[in-house]
């Protein structure tokens, strides 16, 4: 992995195969992503349809440097007649665990979903099992607000959930 900086970017066509990966080898999604063989053309499809940037949600690339380490994503939760917030999420590839890189873009994407939406409130979901993504997500500012149980089915079973939140008035200026 390179020594520079992690940064977001809008997904460009050369990404695809990239993005592609996390739909069909297991070990590239990590222990707590990989739900079974899905659909490869649908990256392409959103691609083409949008460039993976829509209303409802959107994927952007994680990089450094020339590196493509992942992706994070977030999607419009409708929270009443009038109003929603944004899940979001990060994956990245097996070389690029481990080393912070996964919370720097979650970082970036916070901000960025602050700075240009009007969102007050921002959530993330992560199976109990997975405490790297719960650092991660405390390291960003966000609150475990519980745990929703037998909420995702993967590998077999339904597992518990833990739920973070994470609003405008929460994020402290760097």
């Amino acid at each position: 992995m390179s020594d520079d900086p992690v940064m977001l970017r809008p997904v460009a066509e050369d990404d695809l195969p990239v993005l592609e990966r996390f739909l069909v080898d297991p070990e590239s999604t990590g222990p707590f992503q990989w739900h079974g063989w899905s659909d490869p053309g649908r990256w392409r499809r959103r691609w083409a349809e949008d460039g993976l940037l829509g209303e409802d949600g959107g994927q952007l690339m994680v990089v450094a440097g020339a590196d493509r380490l992942g992706f994070v994503a977030w999607r419009k939760v409708v929270t009443s007649r009038t109003s929603y917030c944004w899940n979001i999420g990060a994956q990245l590839l097996p070389e690029a665990r481990g080393r912070g890189a996964g919370t720097r873009a979650q970082r970036l994407l916070v901000r960025h979903l602050f700075a240009c939406t009007p969102v007050v409130r921002l959530e993330a979901d992560t199976e109990t099992g997975n405490t790297a993504e719960q650092r991660a997500l405390e390291k960003c500012g966000f609150v475990r607000e519980g745990v929703q149980r037998s909420l995702v089915f993967r590998d077999g079973q339904w597992r518990d959930v833990v739920r973070y939140g994470l609003l405008r008035d929460d994020v402290r200026p760097d």
